[in-house]
């Protein structure tokens, strides 16, 4: 089988053009003529045939792409939670509430329909929002109303709605009297949802990923094996041997895959024992900028981890090694999760699709991890607060260090840097990196991981 070729019929001058509009497209999900700003779907449609050739070779992925419009319609290989960050307003991210409105929302909007009214939608919208349970619309609730607000803000940030007339803020003070007139783009509309499988069909939220590894004749594809590869080394922060497939890690271990993602993003590979990841020195190919400018959050667990790696590398300190924790098993409590609020009456039974049950096949070998304990991690951020002074924290945070300490720590385990754990946190491999972080962190150098998209 060919081994596709990432760039193959770009220019070597023209090499670094084409990596920084791939780079646009894997970490903006909804590209438009004024999204993320004007200029860059000029930059982004110039290479439109030679990135929808590679994205579909390497990744699987499909890329949609006019004149209007660049969305990549990936293939999911595992949930995880940080992939709800596309869904935030305001730098903050949509509740159950939220979510559930904006599905109902886009639901309302037929295609007879060039433009709608606030009120008539809201008529529209009650009802259905009314019909489910724990759910409902009373615009006599501010909360209510502040959803609704932050729905219709994100759909004008995304081209799918355009304002033409009234104000939403006028309704949202008295909606009684206040409206506001949508001009609906339907094809923005249908490029935002866009599911593997139709949700109704579904019976676990397993569904909407993409088979574990493709089979022909009971063997597994060479090809299916590649682009999951690709597709975890490009999404995930740093991926571990011990996470995967043998076969997976297999070919991550060999030369040559990494590489081609390399050349086809402009970022550099890094290989250790333990895994391998793609890192941006430029700090821009990440949802999760680090070490950088990103407030207290981002110093305080860069902070952090200087003190671990000084408490692991102290003298005569025996660190406790830990088994990691599969990550099988967190994926599969996070699909129980999500399942449990499933609407099982919603589903059309006769054409169901229940996704196949997924064996361990991850490496034989679990790896361990030293453990801090959350005692020392008290410490560590009591040392903190006193070297630096509460107010430098800021005011969200001087007067909660143990509030500051759990945010920072969740950050650090979103970044596959810890693993929280009963009793502590285990300090994984691709957290040694930042040992001497606090140079870093005094000159504001950026050094951030791949992965996940931005908003």
């Amino acid at each position: 089988m060919r081994r596709p070729r990432a760039a193959a019929g770009v220019e070597t001058t023209d090499l670094g053009a084409y990596q920084h509009a791939v780079r646009r497209v894997l970490t903006c999900d909804l590209i438009t003529a004024t999204r993320p700003r004007p200029g860059v779907l000029e930059q982004v449609l110039r290479w439109a045939d030679e990135m929808s050739r590679d994205f579909r070779e390497l990744l699987g992925y499909t890329l949609i792409a006019d004149t209007r419009q660049v969305r990549l319609v990936r293939r999911l290989d595992r949930l995880d939670p940080t992939q709800g960050l596309m869904f935030a307003r305001k730098g903050r991210p949509f509740d159950q509430r939220r979510m559930a409105y904006l599905c109902l929302v886009l639901a309302s909007f037929q295609r007879s329909r060039v433009e709608i009214s606030l009120a008539d939608l809201v008529r529209v919208f009650t009802p259905a929002a009314n019909a489910i349970g724990g759910l409902g619309f009373d615009p006599t609730v501010s909360a209510h109303k502040a959803a609704v607000v932050d729905v219709l803000g994100w759909l004008v940030d995304r081209g799918a709605l355009r304002l033409s007339d009234g104000s939403l803020e006028a309704w949202a003070r008295d909606s009684e009297h206040g409206d506001a007139l949508y001009d609906i783009d339907h094809d923005i509309c249908t490029v935002l949802f866009k599911p593997a499988r139709p949700v109704q069909h579904l019976t676990s939220a397993a569904g909407l990923l993409d088979d574990p590894l493709s089979r022909v004749d009971g063997a597994v594809h060479p090809q299916a094996v590649a682009q999951r590869a690709r597709r975890l080394l490009t999404e995930q922060p740093v991926v571990y041997y011990a996470d995967v497939e043998p076969a997976v890690a297999d070919l991550l271990r060999r030369p040559g895959l990494a590489e081609d993602l390399a050349r086809f993003t402009g970022l550099v590979v890094e290989r250790r024992a333990e895994g391998v990841m793609l890192a941006d020195a430029g700090g821009l190919f990440t949802d999760r900028p680090f070490p950088g400018r990103g407030g207290a959050i981002n110093r305080t667990a860069g902070l952090l981890l200087a003190k671990m790696a000084d408490l692991l590398e102290e003298p005569g300190h025996e660190p406790v090694l830990i088994e990691t924790p599969r990550h099988t098993d967190d994926h599969a409590e996070l699909v129980a999760r999500i399942d449990s609020g499933l609407p099982v009456a919603g589903v059309v039974q006769e054409l169901a699709w229940t996704p196949p049950e997924v064996t361990d096949t991850a490496a034989t070998s679990p790896a361990t991890a030293p453990l801090v304990e959350w005692s020392r991690l008290d410490t560590m951020i009591d040392e903190l607060f006193e070297e630096f002074g509460a107010a430098s924290f800021t005011s969200a945070w001087q007067q909660d260090p143990r509030g500051l300490l759990a945010a920072a720590v969740t950050f650090l385990a979103e970044l596959s840097l810890l693993r929280p754990v009963p009793g502590g946190v285990l300090v994984l491999p691709a957290a040694v990196r930042y040992r001497n972080i606090t140079l870093a962190l005094a000159d504001s150098a950026q050094l951030s991981l791949s992965g996940g998209e931005t908003s």
